[in-house]
């Protein structure tokens, strides 16, 4: 069998690669770097979730997502409570002035992904989500 740079791994991984870094382009207007973004984004779809568990799920070292909420509590986005369950651990919550982040990265988001299927038909963009959710659940089973 050839080996092929087409193969599902490789067109994931210079589609993600790409996507990176125009996001990272397009926040650099913004005093958000990418990691911030996916933190915030995170802890928006997730609120109250534990330290170690969004670590875990951004596939980050613990310390590194302890500096980017540092980061993120000084500017006034996110907040670390104690988890009621386990006074050792903290849950981390959104503050209001992380809205308008949030919306801005909404914003670059739609935009990336709107040149991203550019020229794509709507019917095989919603195929390739259904097919990439299949993808990332058949995975994540693992």
């Amino acid at each position: 069998m050839a080996r092929s740079q087409d193969t599902l791994g490789f067109l994931l991984a210079d589609v993600m690669r790409q996507m990176r870094r125009i996001y990272a382009q397009r926040l650099q207007g913004t005093s958000m770097t990418l990691a911030q973004a996916k933190v915030l984004l995170n802890v928006e779809r997730h609120p109250g979730v534990r330290q170690v568990d969004l670590a875990e799920l951004l596939d980050i070292q613990p310390i590194t997502l302890a500096r980017l909420i540092d980061q993120l509590s000084q500017s006034g986005l996110v907040e670390r409570r104690a988890d009621p369950q386990d006074r050792r651990a903290y849950q981390l919550h959104l503050l209001p002035g992380a809205t308008p982040i949030l919306n801005t990265i909404a914003e670059t988001a739609a935009g990336v992904h709107a040149e991203a299927l550019q020229g794509v038909p709507a019917a095989q963009a919603a195929t390739l989500m259904t097919v990439l959710r299949t993808v990332r659940d058949n995975l994540g089973q693992r």
